[in-house]
Parts: structure tokens; C-alpha cells; sequence
């Protein structure tokens, strides 16, 4: 599988995020747009697991007209297999193998990022999934659980199961989200495998994206936080490479927050839908410091009403958009 787009840019992909990378947030981004392809957050197989239910989560138009691969999470091969089958069934064009979730209620049942500690498993898993559907079956995965020890071992196994490509994040399960994403082992990822290889990781502005492709070599990009912060970041890098100039708008900002609101839950109380929205804000007000000096208004905002909480946010967005 090689990513080759028309206009020069590289290969664009929404990452899959648990929590802020809900159906919401991937809507809201394919209203702007900018990239090539969204992938949803994990959807746990657990033992046991009634398939067919779990599935229905999954719906392949949520992007649409951008694909949407479907990242599934478990330690079960034959689950794992059988939930790629149904996922394939409902339209999905390729399936993730999530091996980098570092949440301890996940890695405590065996599945994210412990899988890391067993090569043997991962491969059997991927494999199972890879003869299971015919459609593309890929991994993404951290640098490690603990430490980097099995790093060549965990890539090699996820090759040779016959995955697609492979995407690293370069921090280790212990790493959490913390220290600096080592850019060196995707380089180093990129020279061992004969697959394609992601790159995912502190990509926070185009001069990033510019940076991981010159130093790793990598395929293609997936950017996760940074496109919280900014929703136009995939826009922005494809201008670079493309040359044509290209400048948002606030209208293009409006439509991003009116689709984000309305894919609430219907049954969703107000101050679950408040939440959402300032869990959403305290990433994007990072990217800008004019918005920055307001973070902590609406962060500390108490509203059990979303009218007059937006009636408290949308002024500062508007002003910090136009200053």
C-alpha cells in the first residue's frame, strides 16, 4: 500500500483519540476538512464480546466524503478477527489494530499497549485479523510498554502478520504523553521495515509536519492533539506543500463548533454537554495566546445552562480570532 495524493502533500490522517476524539470532534473536523483519511477511537473487544452489538458503533458515513477506518482493541485473536469480519460487513475500508492505548484499566486486561510486551501475540493477532477480511489491516502502535527492549521484535511481528503499513507514536506505555515523541525511532522504524511507515507525534504546527518528514523519512502523517488545537493544521501543511495560500475563516470556525454541538447525545444532561464543550476549548484556546489569557474563564466558568455558557465563549473566540 503506498499514499500518493495528487497535489504533492503527504498523506493526511486524522488520529484515532480516546476521550476529545469522539463522533463529535471527528464531524466538527470533516466539516473543515484537510485531510485524507479519520479513524475512529477504539472500540474495545473485550472476552465474551457480542460482536454484531459492539459493531453498530461503528458508521462508515460519519466522515464522509473522507474515509473512516475503524481502530478495534483486544487480546483476543479470534474475537479480534471475527469484529474486522463484521466491521468490513458495515463498510469499513481498513482496520486498526490498536497496540499504544496506555490507559491501565486497558494494558490491565492485556490489550493497548501491553501487547508490546509479547511480539508473538501481536503478530497472532494481526494475522488472525489479516486473513480475516480483505480489506487493508494495519497497527499503530507506541515505541514500547516499559521500555524500547522489544522494539524491533514488536515492528517485525506487525510486518510480517501482513499488515499494510504501520503508524508509531515513539513514547513508551510508561512515557504516557509526557516527554518529548522520539522522532529518531521512526527514522529508525522507516529503515527497518519494508512496509509503509506513519509518523504520530508532536506535530503541533506545519514547521513539525516539515520536520518529522525530513528527519524520519516516513509515508504519510497522522496528527492527533495538534489538530484539537488547531482544526486547521491539515489545511495549513497541505498549503505548504501545495504552494496555494490558504487563510480560514471565522465562518469556517462557526460551522466547525455548530457541528461539534450538534452531535451531542440527545439524552446527554447539560453539564455533560458544557464539559465536552470546555474539554474542547482548553485545547484550542492553547493555540492561540490571545485565547490563552481566557482560559481559565471559561475553564472555571459555572453554567448548568449552555446558552449563556456560549454566550460567555463565542465573544472571546471571536475576539481572539480577530486579534
Amino acid at each position: 500500500m503506498t499514499f500518493k495524493t495528487s497535489d504533492n502533500c503527504p498523506y493526511l490522517i486524522l488520529a484515532p483519540m480516546e476521550g476529545v476524539g469522539d463522533r463529535c470532534f471527528r464531524k466538527a473536523m470533516a466539516s473543515i476538512g484537510g485531510f485524507d483519511e479519520a479513524v475512529t477511537d477504539f472500540i474495545r473487544v473485550p472476552r465474551n464480546a457480542h460482536i454484531k452489538s459492539l459493531a453498530r458503533d461503528y458508521q462508515a458515513q460519519e466522515t464522509a466524503p473522507i474515509p473512516l477506518a475503524a481502530q478495534i482493541m483486544g487480546s483476543e485473536p479470534d474475537l479480534m478477527a471475527e469484529m474486522a469480519q463484521e466491521l468490513e460487513r458495515m463498510g469499513a475500508p481498513r482496520i486498526d489494530l490498536n497496540c499504544g492505548c496506555p490507559s491501565n484499566t486497558v494494558t490491565g486486561k492485556g490489550a493497548g499497549s501491553s501487547l508490546l510486551k509479547e511480539p508473538p501475540l501481536l503478530h497472532e493477532i494481526a494475522k488472525a485479523m489479516v486473513q480475516a477480511v480483505s480489506i487493508p489491516v494495519t497497527v499503530k502502535m507506541r515505541s514500547g510498554f516499559d521500555d524500547i527492549s522489544l522494539f524491533k521484535e514488536n515492528l517485525l511481528a506487525a510486518q510480517e502478520s501482513g499488515i499494510r503499513f504501520l503508524t508509531l507514536h515513539p513514547r513508551t506505555k510508561v512515557d504516557g504523553y509526557g516527554p518529548p515523541a522520539r522522532w529518531d525511532l521512526i527514522a529508525e522504524a522507516k529503515a527497518l521495515l519494508t512496509i509503509p511507515v506513519v509518523g504520530n507525534g508532536d506535530i503541533l504546527k506545519v514547521e513539525d509536519a516539515v520536520n518529522m518528514l525530513e528527519r524520519t523519512r516516513c509515508d504519510a502523517l497522522m496528527i492527533g492533539r495538534g489538530s484539537i488545537i488547531n482544526p486547521f493544521i491539515f489545511h495549513q501543511i497541505r498549503a505548504y506543500f501545495t504552494g496555494f495560500a490558504y487563510q480560514p475563516k471565522w465562518s469556517d470556525l462557526e460551522r466547525y463548533f455548530e457541528v461539534y454541538l450538534a452531535e451531542f447525545a440527545p439524552d446527554m444532561p447539560n453539564r455533560g454537554r458544557i464539559n465536552k464543550m470546555k474539554q474542547l476549548l482548553s485545547f484550542f484556546f492553547k493555540g492561540n495566546a490571545k485565547l490563552l489569557e481566557h482560559r481559565d474563564t471559561i475553564l472555571r466558568s459555572n453554567f448548568s445552562e449552555m446558552e449563556p455558557f456560549l454566550n460567555l465563549a463565542i465573544p472571546l473566540l471571536q475576539e481572539g480570532w480577530s486579534g
